[in-house]
């Protein structure tokens, strides 16, 4: 019994939609396995308190500081952008006071890290 000289394409066809939902599969699977090892190993495994196994951590590092920033959300007039100015001048006079190319620009004392504002 001889085939058809098309035959042959058709069954190619048909396993062409199986082999590309199989590589996807696998090419998903080698992503999250490169994604969890490399978050692994540069140490945000260590920092993520959102782990079930830092709750206790978690509980320590929830602080009752409350933002003393400008409000988001409210009308605009005159005295809300006086007060925007005001807020917004005040962090862009230390911004500019930072000389960017000094040593120590990334230091914790220039980023503000070490002196959280405490708003009682």
């Amino acid at each position: 019994m001889s085939e058809e000289p098309g035959s042959e394409i058709g069954r190619f066809s048909k396993h062409k939609f199986i082999t590309m939902i199989a590589v996807s599969i696998v090419i998903a699977l080698t992503l999250a396995f490169i994604s969890m090892v490399m978050y692994a190993w540069s140490g945000a495994a260590q920092v993520d308190l959102s782990r079930p196994g830092y709750q206790s951590v978690r509980k320590e590092a929830m602080s009752n500081q409350t933002y003393d920033g400008f409000s988001a959300t409210g009308e605009i007039d005159s005295k809300v952008l006086q007060e925007f100015e005001g807020v917004y001048g005040k962090q862009a006079d230390q911004v500019l006071g930072i000389d960017a190319f000094a040593g120590d620009v990334l230091s914790d004392t220039t980023l503000k890290i070490d002196d959280p504002v405490i708003t009682p």
